[in-house]
């Protein structure tokens, strides 16, 4: 039987994100994610409310909408399709959906600072009994040079850190994942620009975040 792949959509901006351009990384996306998912990518916020979502398995943000929520009708959208079964994988600056509350309440966590862009050493995040998740599974130690988002948890969602960074002298999250409803969502904080995405490590994480938050055939 012929492998069939899922469907994926990643919605980010362009001409209006000067440090996220979604150009600049979706060949590489759509090159990791390629033997598992057909990635189609858009511009176009409105497919959020008019019920395209219920095409795909997966939905990407790759958003850059810090200064501009979403509309209300779009950010319903989103949390329908997440809570009836759609994955949500939210990458490094698409947690700027969180401009809408609802939507951090999604997402499981806002952003509040960065320090400078640095080279920080990651390493994944294991539980009390020393298992990690399937998201990070055989993901080794690595190093990058990235922008060291910290973010305020929200205290009543129930999620897993997956991946930690160090920067100065302490752990700091860098990814999780948690279910919402039916669905599934996972954040990454690595992809602020091409050499993320072109980083092996950071290519089995978004392969494994993918697959993982991925609706069930």
């Amino acid at each position: 039987m012929s492998h069939v792949r899922k469907q994926a959509l990643v919605i980010g901006n362009n001409a209006d994100a000067p440090y996220h351009p979604l150009d600049a990384v979706q060949e590489q996306l759509r090159q990791i994610l390629q033997d598992d998912f057909e990635l189609t990518t858009s511009l176009d916020y409105d497919q959020l409310a008019s019920g395209a979502l219920e095409n795909y398995d997966l939905f990407i943000s790759y958003t850059d909408r810090w200064e501009e929520a979403v509309s209300a009708e779009q950010a319903a959208g989103l949390l329908t399709y997440v809570a009836n079964g759609g994955g949500l994988l939210v990458v490094h600056n698409g947690i700027s959906l969180q401009v809408r509350p609802e939507l951090a309440q999604l997402i499981g966590a806002k952003f509040i600072e960065h320090p400078p862009y640095t080279e920080l050493e990651f390493g994944v995040a294991v539980d009390s009994g020393g298992a990690s998740h399937p998201v990070v599974e055989g993901i080794q130690p690595f190093t990058l040079a990235e922008e060291p988002y910290r973010f305020e948890f929200d205290p009543f969602c129930a999620k897993k850190v997956l991946l930690t960074y160090r920067h100065e002298g302490q752990d700091w999250p860098a990814a999780w994942a948690h279910s919402y409803g039916l669905g599934k969502v996972v954040f990454l904080m690595p992809g602020h620009h091409l050499p993320s995405f072109q980083h092996p490590e950071v290519a089995k994480l978004l392969r494994g975040g993918a697959k993982w938050a991925a609706k069930a055939k």
